[in-house]
């Protein structure tokens, strides 16, 4: 576990991924197959980690991404914390179909929600008719 100021760890990460959203388990499933993790070091007020997750759960949807988890119970998550500074991290499957975005309180000890995003194929697989 990350101990206060510090980001957290990756397995620290993984052993904190219990309870908090529905993209819980597949981020945990990603973090346990060795995916990077990477946790901001500093924090950011409610509004800035609020705006972050509207536009990355925004363009997933015009971008070709067709799955988003965990997205209503991070929305509520954000909303309690109003006001406050939160701390934010990111991983993703090795596959590269999912990519999550962790939200942590401030002093980073605590992880409060995760939200995932699936891409509707994986991008590295590019179409015939593409230059």
């Amino acid at each position: 576990m990350a101990t206060e100021g510090e980001p957290p760890s990756r397995p620290g990460i993984a052993a904190m991924l219990i309870n908090q959203t529905s993209a819980r388990k597949p981020a945990r499933g990603a973090i346990a197959a060795g995916a990077e993790v990477r946790a901001a070091d500093g924090e950011v007020p409610h509004w800035m980690a609020a705006r972050i997750a509207a536009a990355r759960w925004r363009r997933p949807l015009a971008g070709g991404l067709r799955e988003i988890t965990g997205r209503d119970e991070t929305v509520g998550v954000l909303a309690r914390h109003r006001g406050g500074q939160l701390r934010t991290g990111i991983t993703g499957a090795a596959d590269r179909l999912w990519s999550f975005t962790l939200y942590f309180g401030a002093t980073g000890t605590g992880l409060l929600a995760c939200s995932g995003v699936k891409r509707s194929r994986s991008p590295s697989t590019k179409d015939s008719s593409e230059p």
